[in-house]
């Protein structure tokens, strides 16, 4: 696999003297996702986890429900090209799209409107978590973030337990880092219920999204929120929790998931 980082020249300025030195940046790759013949879409992302990351957005798109629907998956690291063959066929519906999406803050693919709800049930999990128990999974979360520590140019993704994270990725694209996450899960049949999932980028509503189409009843970030974040949290059942800092943190909806007893 190509490496996620890139070494390039810089002139740094400081109170010294300018200088020419060497510094690591993150890499940006191309990867099209080709679903039963068709080319589908293209994103911007970390040349990493890339099976993960094309299986995930099918997931976040609705175009995969089940593993079960995957006939094929072929990678082929070199070009950045994944192709999916599924069983039912869906990548020839006239609703299948091919559009261009970056790997910045942008919108990703897919967007808060009434009929993206639609089929996604309201969350009744009763699972909670206390505030200390969500500031050290994202002590240890920071911790894993190495290619953050090395760049200072990616985002982090995580599924978690209360106690533990369970699967861990790290891209370029915010809402790359989590179809990853969600792809690592579908493929090898990790359980989403009951769990959280932390980011560490902004909460816009088609974060909010992926994160409900998998029925997870807690979302937590390190930054903000987004209104159209926080309604559909409010709508759909999830608590969303922002500003993370080490125990203190705000919570946007469904407060009564968060309590205060140590444990």
């Amino acid at each position: 696999m190509q490496a996620d980082v890139e070494n390039v020249k810089i002139w740094r300025l400081s109170d010294e003297p300018g200088r020419s030195v060497e510094d690591i940046v993150a890499r940006e790759f191309p990867l099209t996702i080709i679903l039963n013949d068709r080319e589908l879409v293209t994103l911007l992302c970390s040349p990493a986890d890339l099976k993960n990351l094309a299986i995930g957005f099918l997931c976040s798109e609705g175009l995969l429900t089940n593993k079960e629907d995957i006939k094929k998956v072929l990678v082929d690291e070199t070009r950045g090209v994944v192709r999916v063959e599924s069983s039912d066929g869906k990548g020839d519906a006239d609703e299948v799209f091919k559009r261009f999406i970056s790997s910045g803050c942008g919108r990703g693919a897919s967007f808060y409107s009434a009929a993206d709800v639609t089929g996604v049930s309201k969350i009744q999990s009763d699972v909670t978590v206390s505030r200390f128990e969500v500031a050290a999974l994202f002590k240890e979360f920071q911790h894993r973030s190495e290619l953050y520590h090395s760049t200072g140019g990616v985002h982090s993704a995580a599924l978690c337990d209360s106690k533990n994270i369970i699967a861990f990725s790290e891209d370029v694209g915010r809402h790359n880092a989590v179809d990853k996450i969600f792809g690592k899960c579908f493929l090898e049949g990790i359980s989403t219920a009951d769990r959280l999932v932390l980011t560490s980028g902004r909460i816009s509503s088609e974060i909010l999204l992926k994160v409900a189409r998998r029925s997870i009843p807690l979302l937590a970030s390190k930054s903000a929120p987004t209104d159209l974040g926080v309604k559909l949290a409010r709508d759909m059942g999830v608590t969303l929790l922002g500003f993370v800092r080490g125990a203190r943190m705000n919570v946007y909806a469904n407060e009564w998931r968060v309590h205060d007893t140590r444990p």
